[in-house]
């Protein structure tokens, strides 16, 4: 039977159209949805089990994006020739999704829950990542799963000083700010992306302008909901509850808890201990054969507990470890601490801790990207390491988590701004940042270190950047809130709101933003940017105590690069036959030598491990590419020898002829032993034939003349 389909358009502001449709594909998931723009197509499909499993207390949610190769007309790379693992790329649009539908779900439903979004076609004028949960939203809105959405997410991005909804691959090249943002109709939810050091008013004004084609895409959903039929939710109950419990556990121990919450401990074991206390108490006071519900005993705890430590901050103004909103941890941090590393450097602020390295590569080097949407290579890599020990716990010793793939990548974004344009960087790049302690925001630690360890490199970047997390604290009920300046770990655990922004004293270069909570107002978002700026140069400053700009040269041990620009049509002659010419000037001098056209010119990047063999490699470059030019003198070689002459090669590929009457000055009958085939004779470029382009040589001209015999008169 042919399936009954309900579709819904909405518009972008420049008029091009996002298609929703529902009832032809993947019906037996709870919600599904097609979602179109362009050539783009993305399927969307959720499914949530009936019932909780025991003992959950949390929600299970597992949000996956997969582009599929065949979307773009390609194959996969490698030996599997299938997708298999998400690359970093789809991992990175999966948190997308996540974090902007995750804190919308009710806080009792505990339920397995998947959302799958593929990509089955792909067009570079509609880039996907912007469309993602825009589709996730839809396929929520058409199912009977417990959602407090809609929500919608779109990409904006300043190019030529002009705000675009969802630009192409071309136009966002281009793009001064470069941001993703999630929404409902009422809030904003998540923010990520990166800018060219832009001020907080711009990247303001890029919310408000996403905002606003979100509450279309919204209202369009709400729609489709309702004729889809599926504005009535499913019914649930996934938990336990015991008022009494609650309200005798709060009486009993919410003092005891706001009191250990007010020792101010800066030390975070000891911090957590105190906090615990209380708990650890009424457990061991229950009998063996207690009724009481000790889940919902450590479920009522937190509540006391984070409704402790939040009413700290709003009443009194005072965190966890005693600071003030607007102050910042301790910071030091040392470079050069490696002494093998081609850059290294420690950053510490708080109990916080990034070693970050940096290694300086060959063109050899740079990363492969082969995904359906987007291919290429990379010169700059960061990876961010998050082992167990740094919160000194025991965890097995896997790859990269979601958490570390979302962290670099925000890191990666930060410093990427300020390195030197690939044209004019001959080395792969890659950054690593190990996180050896945490207790908040190690990523933007991983900024601060990254940035020193590039300036200890010897990396010629812009500026030293930094970044901070910055935190919320609100009350709905009583209109209070508090803006947390470099929060703790607990406290983005007990907050509404993590904020991470990075910059350099021009402007921002990346950003990242989380709430758990509605109503945040764009002043109150302002003023968080604003004390995010404080906070943010105030780290810069510490930083440039250690080290204020880049090295004037790299470590003695780190690889030397060169470039040099040589026309199109000269790169063959640099090659050689079959490579024979490049691989001889490797062989002979020991430098590694890459070749590659680039808008229309050859790109020779030389790289060696000592001056010397810099400067042999780049000779013989030179002298290859070099033009001949009229009037020069050049040392040559004699090819071959004819009766007229003999052919020199006086430039690398370049002969000419050096006729018999050029020789010397004396008259030469015949070439019989004048000249032999391998001896080097100085010669002078004469003249080059317009016609045929041949080159004429003299070896006579820099020789002196004899002076001419007297003659003897009658």
């Amino acid at each position: 039977m042919k399936p009954t389909v309900i579709t819904k358009t909405c518009k972008l502001p420049d008029g091009r159209e996002i298609t929703l449709e529902t009832g032809k594909l993947a019906r037996q998931a709870d919600g599904s949805v097609v979602l179109r723009m362009g050539n783009t197509m993305l399927l969307a499909t959720v499914v949530s089990a009936q019932d909780a499993k025991e003992g959950t207390d949390f929600l299970p949610l597992s949000v996956d994006y997969q582009e599929k190769f065949a979307s773009t007309g390609k194959v996969p790379g490698g030996f599997l020739k299938r997708e298999s693992k998400l690359s970093d790329y789809e991992v990175l649009i999966s948190r997308l999704v996540d974090r902007a539908i995750r804190p919308l779900f009710p806080d009792d439903y505990h339920a397995d829950t998947q959302v799958m979004i593929y990509l089955i076609s792909g067009d570079e004028n509609a880039l996907p990542d912007g469309l993602a949960a825009f589709a996730a939203s839809a396929a929520l809105s058409v199912s009977d799963i417990p959602f407090g959405g809609p929500i919608s997410e779109v990409r904006v991005a300043r190019i030529d000083g002009k705000f675009v909804i969802n630009p192409t691959m071309k136009q966002k090249e281009s793009a001064d700010i470069d941001l993703i943002v999630a929404a409902s109709i009422e809030n904003i939810l998540m923010v990520e992306g990166e800018m060219k050091e832009v001020s907080e008013q711009d990247m303001l004004e890029a919310l408000k302008i996403a905002h606003e084609a979100i509450i279309e895409q919204c209202k369009v959903q709400i729609e489709f909901s309702k004729e889809a039929g599926k504005t009535e939710k499913r019914t649930y109950s996934h938990e336990n509850k015991d008022e009494a419990l609650k309200k005798e556990l709060f009486d009993k121990y919410y003092p005891q808890v706001y009191g250990a919450a007010r020792q101010l401990l800066t030390n975070k074991k000891e911090r957590s201990s105190a906090l615990g206390k209380a708990l650890d108490e009424y457990l061991e006071s229950l009998p063996e054969d207690t009724t009481v519900d000790k889940v919902l005993v450590k479920k009522y705890y937190k509540d006391i507990l984070k409704k402790a430590c939040r009413d700290l901050a709003l009443n009194e103004g005072l965190r966890l470890d005693g600071r003030k909103t607007r102050e910042i941890r301790q910071i030091w941090s040392e470079v050069d601490y490696l002494p093998s590393t081609h850059g290294s450097a420690i950053f510490t602020r708080g109990e916080t801790q990034s070693l970050t390295t940096v290694t300086l590569g060959t063109k050899l080097d740079e990363q492969m990207i082969d995904g359906a949407m987007i291919s290429g290579s990379s010169k700059f890599i960061l990876h961010y390491n998050f082992p167990g020990f740094s919160t000194g716990e025991v965890k097995p010793n896997r790859g990269p988590g979601r958490r570390e793939v979302g962290h670099g990548n925000l890191a990666f974004r930060a410093l990427k701004q300020v390195l030197p344009a690939d044209e004019k960087n001959p080395y792969t790049i890659r950054v690593v940042s190990d996180i050896l302690e945490s207790n908040g925001s190690s990523s933007m630690a991983t900024v601060c270190a990254g940035s020193l360890a590039l300036m200890d490199a010897g990396v010629p970047v812009s500026g030293p950047v930094s970044g901070i997390a910055m935190g919320m604290i609100s009350d709905s009920s009583t209109g209070k809130y508090a803006i947390l300046s470099d929060i703790l770990g607990d406290e983005d655990h007990l907050g509404d709101m993590d904020f991470k922004v990075t910059g350099t004293e021009k402007g921002i270069t990346a950003c990242q933003m989380d709430l758990k909570v509605d109503g945040l107002t764009y002043a109150v978002l302002e003023e968080a940017l604003l004390q995010a700026k404080e906070g943010r140069l105030h780290i810069l400053n510490e930083m440039k105590k250690t080290l204020s700009q880049s090295r004037n040269d790299l470590k003695p041990h780190a690889p030397r690069a060169e470039t040099v620009i040589i026309e199109k049509d000269m790169i063959g002659a640099v090659i050689g036959p079959g490579g024979k010419v490049v691989q001889d000037i490797q062989n002979t001098t020991g430098a590694t030598v890459v070749i590659e056209e680039v808008n229309n010119k050859g790109v020779v990047n030389v790289f060696a491990s000592s001056k010397e063999i810099m400067d042999a490699a780049l000779r013989r470059i030179k002298n290859i590419v070099a033009v001949p030019e009229v009037g020069e003198v050049y040392e040559g070689k004699v090819k071959s020898i004819m009766p007229f002459g003999a052919f020199v090669e006086f430039m690398p590929g370049k002969d000419g002829l050096l006729h018999i009457s050029e020789i010397k000055w004396e008259r030469l009958e015949t070439m019989e032993g004048v000249l032999e085939v391998g001896e080097e004779v100085k010669v002078k470029l004469i003249e080059v034939d317009k016609k045929t382009g041949k080159f004429r040589l003299s070896r006579k001209v820099l020789i002196p003349r004899p002076p001419k015999p007297e003659t003897t008169q009658a």
